[in-house]
């Protein structure tokens, strides 16, 4: 499972998604589209919005951190 974190500095909801994934033992790769412009793109490709959090997990996109819906998808890919 590859799970992308797109996130910026003080964003509370990007820190409770990062906590989610860890408490679960879901590893991710976090790209902060504060300082780095091509995951900025990267996000904004994949999504069509420019808030963060964006979470791709296995190519499957969430704009927020929808706890919910992120348990649902993480139960089908297991």
């Amino acid at each position: 499972m590859k799970v992308i974190i797109y996130t910026a500095p003080n964003c509370v909801y990007c820190q409770m998604a990062k906590d989610f994934f860890s408490k679960k033992g879901v590893s991710y790769e976090e790209k902060d589209v504060s300082y780095d412009q091509g995951a900025f793109g990267e996000m904004v490709k994949k999504s069509h919005q420019k808030g963060v959090p964006v979470i791709d997990i296995n190519n499957e996109v969430f704009v927020g951190f929808n706890r919910n819906d992120i348990e649902k998808i993480l139960k089908i890919l297991k």
